[in-house]
């Protein structure tokens, strides 16, 4: 087991709480305690904060920050695009105004000299919190006392860059933010290789984002900018390239003259860039039309309307993101997803926007990330194109061989119960719960990890008596499932560590001094001469014609049952 830093809250902590200008809700006031318990803990924290947009995931990281930096260690927050390092670069300015901390930003934003001088900052110690983009991940920038790392939005970052991130981690403290993790992320939550804190409540007195998915219509989209003009706010219209930017901005003139429209994109210059941005954050301009360089957790309350200009090119994940830029004050927002009325949707695209518009809940987030999951696919880390040993032995099987190792690295123990060793068995027959038979990923994969919990034939049997009132007659795969399942525990009493049924029979490995009655089962092999004998590996080979998959499991269990029996040592 891995040391980390320990890390408790200072003197003042306190006070720099206070400065927080809401009310903490339950969730987010839980997740800041479990970060705070992880940081004392004297192990490297490697933990999850996963929340709805707006929810408050930035102010925990505010004061695991506060900690760090006020223990004497560096801090480096990690975001994906340059909009979000100057937000957040705003906001720990502000909120560490009179403590001694110096926080600095590196990113296309700041001129090359100032650049030099943070990553000089960064080497000596002299910077305590740096905020940056990707170039936080290059060689050439060195940390004199990293303590902690933490990601903003980690879903856009991308394989390389996560390598990268793995090399800054090997010791330290990591603090991941995400509202729509994805799949592989979650997964090592669940799991508990990473710890997980979730933020489900909303703040008090936010309301829902009204959201509409209407083909282009001139009038509506007028009627939209000049509602959310008179009542004080601002809006953004998204397009999903640049080259569509100009023509909507002349569409723009036409339609709504008296309203003032600016521009801003990822290829604009720095300094262009960063003047834009302030123009429209002082409310000098009422519309900002942009590409999706606003979606990365940029917090401008006085925005409340946004209109998505070709909505069925982005992803759901995107759009889910764009829709969290407005509706973060206490008034109801607007989002208006527009599509071409001259084009015929995707297959993919009409789910998305479908799933858009039903999911205009607060903290629909999770929900979210399980239709992306439907949609795109779960990608194949249990698929057929795996490599390793996953597929060989199953999900769940694969799922508690994780969690064991998990708990046994978390404990600094190998010492296992006798009962915690799983048998490996191979019956040569589909063992899986078909889609057909459970058609939602999610819950199938629920019930793969229910399944792998199953010991007693009872809770077995009461498994499948479920299944049957809320699915139907159970199919041929999953009968064999359940069966397999029954056989692990006759595998267990029996010693026996591996099993490979075939239609000729079975191959028996057991487990070095497992089988506590050697005498009844040498008398068993003398008495079965001819049909059960003993290879020079020691293993059992049991000989038998089973032509069918039905015939081969009935007799297999029976086997075993006798191998169960023999093990028994009467007294």
């Amino acid at each position: 087991m891995k040391t980390g830093i320990k890390l408790n809250p200072p003197q003042y902590y306190q006070e720099f709480c206070s400065r927080f200008s809401f009310t903490e809700t339950e969730d987010q006031a839980r997740a800041i305690n479990e970060t705070n318990v992880s940081l004392s803990s004297g192990r490297p924290m490697d933990r999850l904060i996963c929340g709805d947009v707006g929810f408050g995931k930035t102010e925990v990281a505010l004061r695991a920050a506060f900690i760090a930096s006020l223990n004497g260690f560096q801090v480096a927050v990690v975001v994906p695009t340059t909009l979000l390092a100057r937000q957040h670069f705003k906001t720990f300015f502000q909120r560490f105004e009179g403590f001694p901390v110096n926080i600095r930003q590196l990113s296309r934003l700041i001129s090359k000299q100032e650049s030099k001088e943070v990553k000089a900052g960064l080497a000596d110690g002299t910077i305590d919190i740096v905020i940056g983009t990707h170039t936080l991940l290059g060689k050439s920038i060195e940390f004199k006392d990293l303590a902690l790392l933490i990601i903003d939005e980690e879903q856009h970052f991308g394989v390389t860059q996560k390598e990268q991130l793995k090399k800054l981690r090997s010791d330290v403290h990591v603090l991941t933010l995400s509202a729509t993790p994805i799949p592989r992320t979650l997964q090592l939550a669940l799991t508990g290789v990473r710890e997980l804190s979730l933020i489900a409540t909303p703040p008090i007195d936010r309301l829902s984002v009204r959201t509409f998915v209407l083909p282009y219509d001139p009038v509506s989209i007028r009627e939209a900018i000049l509602r959310e003009h008179f009542r004080g706010g601002q809006t953004f219209y998204v397009c999903p390239r640049i080259d569509d930017i100009p023509i909507v901005f002349e569409k723009l003139e036409k339609l709504v003259p008296e309203i003032k429209v600016i521009i801003a994109h990822g290829q604009m210059a720095p300094t262009v860039l960063e003047d834009v941005m302030s123009s429209f954050y002082d409310g000098n301009y009422e519309v900002l039309l942009c590409t999706n360089i606003i979606e990365s957790g940029l917090d401008l309350p006085s925005a409340n309307t946004i209109i998505i200009h070709r909505a069925d090119m982005f992803g759901l994940s995107q759009l889910y993101q764009l829709r969290g830029r407005v509706g973060r004050a206490k008034v109801r927002a607007y989002a208006y997803l527009t599509l071409p009325s001259n084009r015929t949707l995707t297959e993919a695209a009409r789910k998305r926007l479908d799933v858009m518009q039903t999911l205009d809940t607060l903290g629909a987030g999770f929900s979210l990330a399980s239709h992306d999951l439907d949609i795109r696919g779960a990608g194949n880390l249990l698929g057929e194109e795996q490599t390793g040993h996953i597929r060989e032995v199953g999900v769940e099987l694969y799922q508690q061989m994780l969690e064991e190792a998990v708990a046994a690295e978390r404990d600094n123990t190998t010492d296992n119960k006798s009962e915690d060793w799983t048998p490996v068995i191979t019956l040569g027959t589909p063992i899986l719960i078909p889609d057909s038979y459970v058609s939602d990923l999610g819950l199938r994969l629920s019930l793969y990890r229910r399944i792998a919990t199953l010991v007693e034939p009872t809770d077995i049997d009461g498994f499948a008596a479920e299944s049957i009132d809320r699915f139907g007659p159970l199919p041929i795969e999953m009968d064999n499932l359940l069966q397999l399942i029954k056989l692990k525990k006759l595998c267990r009493h029996a010693g026996v560590e591996k099993l490979d049924v075939g239609p000729k029979g079975a191959v028996i490995s057991f487990k070095e001094n497992a089988f506590i009655n050697p005498e009844a089962l040498i008398n068993f092999i003398s008495d079965q001469a001819g049909k059960v004998r003993v290879r020079p590996d020691h293993k059992l080979v049991y000989q038998r014609e089973w032509s069918d998959e039905k015939q081969r499991l009935i007799g297999v269990r029976s086997m075993m049952l006798q191998l169960s029996k023999l093990a028994v040592v009467v007294s």
